[in-house]
């Protein structure tokens, strides 16, 4: 009687303290304490877009500016994320996108590699691993520090000849960006582009022509290098981003049956925050909105593609102050630097359901990896 009574209390008391476990299309709330799983349609294909140093007050200047709407405002699942760096409440880009890309706060200016700068994974090598298409779209050098950590490994963010060397050394499908110079002009004299070339790369340049009028090899994997060193803003006349995620997204589409991994990155909203310059910010705000846009047109019609839209950190302390009016954003910045301020992320499509809430920056990284079943 005694061993019938204490095994039923045993019962009792086990289901009074489930656990907690999460597979494919099951992820539970990673901040403390214990939640409910959230269940989710796993998706193919994983888009993340990052504008670089874009905070709330850039998304509603450049919402302002653009007849009071944006393509963002067709996400419903919305979160905030947790910025700081390994070493510094305020983050630079490098670690913050290498938290994305690595799961791991790290210390600024750290490259795909941990706070004791070690080597670690990124989510674009683990789906490349997986049999994932990968792709890099962005309006910076291709070795800046927000894409280089997605596929490079190193200590500092300024190694930019050592970063380019890593880009041998995975097998992205797809990229656009500029930076020319330190693949083809290297102080140990080596070309790097024709090194991509030998590799199966097809390799155009801006000095061969525009982005919009190259013919991409769906044959071979392609790179293109909109600038020696950094591209034009868009106020100057550059125009290849809504173009290239077009392209990215139709190429990738049909590398893989297993789907694609695509980083977009918007890099000069930041640029615009260190210049206190409102139009410069407001101008790439609403060029980021219409690749956004490209990207959602592209989702609904394919159905299995995730888009995640985030940054890695403010740039500015932008505000938006007496005076202003739809058509005159009157702006103020409190630094030329970067802020702690939280930072919004935007989902849609299968899996959206994941990133409400308010969580750790490195938490998008493992949002991502569940996304895919990489924790299988």
């Amino acid at each position: 009687m005694k061993k019938t009574t204490l095994f039923l209390l045993l019962l009792l008391v086990l289901s009074c303290h489930p656990k907690q476990t999460a597979s494919v299309g099951e992820h539970p709330q990673d901040e403390a304490g214990a939640k409910e799983a959230i269940k989710f349609t796993p998706p193919k294909n994983i888009i993340l877009m990052i504008g670089d140093g874009m905070g709330i007050t850039q998304i509603t200047a450049g919402m302002y500016l653009n007849g009071n709407q944006l393509n963002l405002e067709q996400f419903k699942y919305i979160g905030l994320h947790k910025s700081y760096s390994s070493d510094n409440q305020v983050t630079d880009s490098a670690a913050g996108a290498t938290a994305f890309s690595i799961g791991q706060k790290t210390y600024n200016g750290a490259i795909g590699v941990d706070k004791k700068g070690r080597l670690a994974h990124t989510i674009l090598e683990e789906a490349e691993n997986g049999g994932w298409a990968s792709g890099l779209v962005v309006t910076s050098s291709i070795t800046h520090a927000t894409p280089a950590s997605f596929y490079a490994h190193q200590k500092k963010r300024e190694m930019t000849e050592e970063i380019a060397t890593d880009l041998l050394n995975v097998d992205i499908d797809f990229f656009v960006g500029g930076g020319k110079k330190n693949f083809d002009r290297r102080k140990d004299g080596q070309n790097l582009i024709e090194t991509l070339r030998q590799k199966g790369y097809a390799i155009s340049t801006f000095l061969d022509q525009d982005f919009k009028d190259v013919i991409i090899d769906p044959n071979k994997k392609f790179g293109y290098f909109a600038a020696d060193e950094e591209p034009l803003s868009n106020a100057q006349g550059r125009d290849y981003l809504v173009a290239a995620c077009r392209s990215a997204m139709e190429f990738l589409s049909k590398k893989s049956d297993k789907g694609f991994f695509l980083m977009i990155e918007s890099a000069q909203i930041e640029w615009g925050g260190h210049a206190n310059d409102s139009k410069y910010v407001t101008s790439e705000m609403i060029e980021f909105d219409q690749a956004i846009g490209a990207v959602l047109d592209f989702a609904k019609l394919d159905g299995e593609t995730l888009i995640i839209v985030t940054a890695d950190h403010e740039a500015g302390g932008y505000a938006i102050n007496a005076t202003s009016t739809m058509d005159t954003i009157v702006a103020a910045f409190t630094t030329d630097k970067h802020t702690a301020s939280l930072i919004p992320v935007f989902a849609w499509g299968p899996g959206e359901e994941l990133f409400g809430g308010i969580y750790q920056n490195t938490s998008i990284y493992d949002k991502m990896r569940m996304a895919l079943g990489l924790n299988k």
